[in-house]
Order: C-alpha cells, then sequence, then structure tokens
C-alpha cells in the first residue's frame, strides 16, 4: 500500500463507545485500527465485510468482544460508525442495521 489511510469518525458514535472502554480494550481497538490504516489486505480475525459496503472491526480484550462499523470512502479512508460490545455468537441484527443507515 502507498499511503496511510486516514481515520475519520462520524459525529460522536463511534468516540462515544469508544470512551466508555477500558486502557486494555482501547488498545486492542487501536492496534486493529493500526492494521487497517497501513494493510492493504487484513485478516478476517480483524476485520469482516457485513453486507451493503459496512465492515466491521473485530478485537477482543480479557474475554470481552468488541465490534465496530465502518465504510470505505474513496478507497482509502475509513470512517468509523457505531460500535459496540458482542455478547452472541451472532452481530446482532439491529446494530448491522444502524451501521447501514449511518452509512
Amino acid at each position: 500500500m502507498k499511503k496511510e489511510r486516514k481515520i475519520l469518525v462520524y459525529k460522536d458514535y463511534f468516540l462515544s463507545f469508544y470512551r466508555s472502554l477500558d486502557a486494555g480494550a482501547q488498545r486492542k481497538i487501536d492496534y486493529v485500527l493500526d492494521v487497517l490504516k497501513v494493510q492493504e489486505r487484513v485478516s478476517e480475525r480483524f476485520v469482516k465485510y457485513i453486507r451493503e459496503g459496512v465492515y466491521e472491526i473485530r478485537a477482543s480484550h480479557d474475554g470481552n468482544i468488541y465490534r465496530a462499523f465502518f465504510i470505505f470512502d474513496e478507497g482509502n479512508i475509513v470512517l468509523l460508525l457505531n460500535g459496540f460490545q458482542k455478547k452472541s455468537q451472532k452481530t446482532p441484527s439491529k446494530e448491522i442495521k444502524r451501521a447501514i443507515e449511518l452509512k
């Protein structure tokens, strides 16, 4: 990849979620975002395509699973939408719907 992607945040959805996390969980999310900024291809362990142009970053810390939705804009800019702590195997459809609406 030639240049680093920029991380842009839409409104306060992601930042509110991020600030509510403990420092360890924030570090894990920061790590995934750093990988996403510079890697052309990212493992599904960290990033997964959901649908309709919406992706999720995936981070786990201390037995908890965290997700945050994003989209690519103009191929090299990542917009973070909403985030949540995952409590079941399947990503909640209401969270996916919300991300698609925000997109």
